[in-house]
């Protein structure tokens, strides 16, 4: 049987980012038949249309081609500044001009950790209204918003709180049955 493939990224570049670790956690608690692939934004320029009219750069290129061939996303996105991450949202935009559009009619689901008590709520209901543009189905529960982060996760960026592994891995499973039942 093929695997159901989920295109993973990341709204943080840093090393030792707990979305990043969360993402993680995702393919730990995923049943067998998922399989995840977490993406990198690592070498995405600043969106600039003068550029892409010479081409899209190869790391835009690799991340539409990879979302294009995952059966639905997941997005684990940090707040910043009560929103988006500008990292993210750039490398959005950068996708949302290729043809044909990866996100079309996607299946989405997002995620977010962060050190304060509310999670990424913010950010991730920000990050809704940019999809609504791009006809994307976001997956509306369950929300993972993990709040201190910090205690949930330990030195290494293992995520040892087994209550939100389980509430990952029951979003995993809400995230296949979606994907399943848009394509129906």
């Amino acid at each position: 049987m093929t695997p159901f493939r989920i295109a993973a990224i990341s709204g943080s570049l840093r090393k030792a980012s707990f979305n990043t670790a969360a993402l993680r956690a995702a393919q730990e608690v995923a049943p067998d038949d998922i399989e995840i692939e977490i993406v990198t934004l690592e070498g995405i320029p600043l969106y600039d249309d003068d550029l892409r009219a010479t081409g899209s750069p190869a790391a835009v290129t690799r991340l539409c081609a990879t979302i294009a061939s995952a059966d639905a996303v997941l997005i684990a996105t940090p707040e910043y500044n009560y929103s988006i991450p500008g990292v993210l949202k750039n490398a959005i935009d950068w996708v949302s001009r290729a043809e044909p559009q990866p996100f079309k009619e996607k299946a989405v689901a997002i995620m977010g950790a962060s050190p304060g008590a509310i999670g990424t709520a913010r950010a991730q209901y920000d990050l809704r209204k940019v999809f609504v543009y791009l006809d994307v189905h976001v997956l509306n529960k369950p929300e993972v918003m993990i709040g201190g982060a910090a205690s949930r996760f330990d030195a290494d960026g293992r995520l040892i709180d087994e209550a939100t592994r389980k509430f990952i891995a029951s979003q995993l499973a809400a995230l296949q049955a979606w994907a399943h039942r848009l394509r129906q």
